[in-house]
């Protein structure tokens, strides 16, 4: 046994920084000499973000100034650990989006799928709970996030070729909140439905159409579904933590059921997410026309706000404005102990991805990805302005309340999200079972800031959503909570599931922060 795998966790954590770039210029690498300023900055601020929030392994992608790096720091496995570097896999979650958005749009250049048509005129059984929204709902709806119905959808389906198919049917189930193209919610659900549209019009399966129509012709050699197709390429391992805040190995929490394969299931690696940056930075080379790549970066849907404002989503890209004017095209990931963010400024040929390994690990990057310290250092813009000023107790009266939320888990049990908004000097408390997580500060009219109890940045904008003058939503992390009266509350189902203020919707074991014998014990 190699005697770094006798260290102590604790001694481990403090040794995890060791690493860095390896920089490419021209596909050749470049002397570590010459890593401009503001990279270093970077790995600066990941190996201090590793220490403060104890995430065992990160690696990074990056394209700046006509160059390109990655790297790693850190471990992939506290309990055997090998270095992370820019070619350990990681599971990337809800960038496998835009994957799937990829494909979509190379089977309508190849006129077997067409954006504007509706579903069910490739899924004519197609329906959920309310099949006449199913009748209108659009495949670009179904990719921009508006289709309007339940997307924290997570059941599993088994790993055999008709999972897809079998998770499709078990949307019967889910309710409509809104209207088909009228509002913008996140929707795990919708992917579902857009994977199993590209195996009805190719008949074959998801995985292999994307391996066929991207993966392969791309050259993304460390992405894939399954770890038996990548032998030998080390693993970041998730970790979750014990009772003392220290990291513990979950292999499990890697494992994602094939049913959620098209809306967060890749396996990648920097070095591949920067390709990915690459390709959708181009022009589409061999696999898309210019004129469907800014079809993928423009025209979006429904907007919001996703932790940061949107203006809404193209064809799976979230389209996000800046202060200064340019665009800023955005992505990113959440899975148990699995989380990554994507960005890319296209008018400063500007790219960054960062993979974790724990449970913690959305807490660097909500500082990379949410605020905008990169994004002010290596494409000199900034998010749009937001102050926040104290409202009055009768300005904040018609948000107080209960929200609630839902989702279903992979058992198919139904689980509830629920909060309350006390107002309270000026802000809402932001309460859970009664306990402070957090605090929200208006900046504009139903706009408002998520500040941590103390009243630290949080790095989450969230908003409001009205009907004919009333607040009926509250829009968190992309979900819609509806907010309930005192006299009407709906009854509530017996499960919870965790509000978390910095990632997107995914499913999580019960606890998210299980003692080692618990992480060991517990299996999906």
């Amino acid at each position: 046994m190699p005697n770094d795998a006798m260290l102590s966790r604790r001694t481990l954590l403090g040794a995890t920084v060791a690493g860095g770039a390896t920089v490419l210029v021209g596909g050749r690498s470049a002397a570590a000499t010459t890593v401009p300023r503001p990279v270093r900055e970077l790995e600066e601020k990941i190996q201090a973000g590793m220490a403060a929030y104890r995430i065992p392994g990160v690696a990074y992608g990056l394209r700046f100034r006509g160059a390109e790096y990655a790297g790693g720091f850190g471990v992939t496995d506290v309990d055997r650990p090998e270095p992370v570097d820019g070619d350990t896999v990681f599971r990337v979650g809800s960038t496998t989006k835009t994957f799937t958005g990829t494909t979509v749009m190379r089977l309508v250049e190849a006129g077997r799928l067409d954006l504007h048509r509706t579903v069910r005129s490739y899924l004519p059984d197609f329906h959920t709970a309310d099949p006449a929204a199913s009748r209108r709902v659009t495949v670009r709806e179904a990719l921009n996030h508006s289709a309007g119905w339940l997307g924290d959808f997570f059941l599993d389906t088994g790993e055999g070729e008709d999972a897809l198919a079998r998770y499709v049917a078990g949307m019967s189930r889910l309710p409509q909140l809104t209207p088909p193209g009228r509002v913008m919610a996140y929707n795990n659900a919708a992917l579902g439905l857009a994977g199993r549209l590209i195996e009805v019009v190719t008949g074959d399966t998801y995985e292999r159409v994307v391996r066929s129509l991207v993966l392969g012709p791309l050259r993304l050699r460390h992405s894939a579904f399954t770890l038996a197709e990548l032998p030998g390429v080390p693993v970041a391992t998730s970790h979750v933590y014990d009772e003392n805040g220290l990291p513990v190995a979950y292999p499990e929490g890697f494992n994602v059921w094939r049913s959620l394969n098209p809306a967060g299931g890749l396996i990648s690696s920097a070095r591949d997410q920067l390709r990915w940056a690459d390709f959708h930075l181009s022009d589409g080379g061999r696999l898309l026309t210019r004129a469907s790549m800014r079809r993928m970066q423009s025209r979006p849907g429904p907007g919001g706000t996703l932790f940061v404002e949107t203006d809404g989503f193209g064809v799976t890209w979230m389209l996000r404005p800046t202060a200064e004017g340019p665009l800023v095209v955005q992505h990113g990931g959440d899975w148990t102990g699995q989380h990554s963010g994507f960005l890319m400024v296209p008018e400063r040929d500007f790219a960054l991805t960062v993979l974790t390994n724990s449970e913690t690990g959305p807490a660097l990057l909500a500082e990379l990805f949410a605020d905008d310290w990169a994004l002010s250092r290596f494409a000199r813009v900034h998010n749009l302005r937001a102050v926040p000023r104290a409202l009055s107790a009768a300005q904040l009266a018609p948000y107080a309340g209960t929200y609630a939320a839902q989702q279903i888990g992979p058992d198919g049990a139904v689980a509830d999200i629920v909060l309350e908004l006390v107002p309270d000097a000026g802000q809402l408390s932001l309460r859970i079972d009664g306990v402070e997580g957090g605090r929200l500060a208006f900046y504009r009219k139903d706009y408002a800031l998520v500040l941590e109890p103390g009243g630290a940045p949080a790095h989450t904008r969230v908003n409001f959503l009205r009907d004919d003058g009333g607040v009926v939503w509250l829009r968190f992390g992309g979900r819609l909570f509806r907010h309930q009266a005192l006299s009407a509350r709906r009854a509530l189902s017996a499960r919870r599931a965790p509000l978390r203020l910095n990632t997107l919707p995914h499913w999580a074991p019960p606890t998210a922060f299980p003692t080692r014998r618990s992480a060991r014990s517990e299996r999906r």
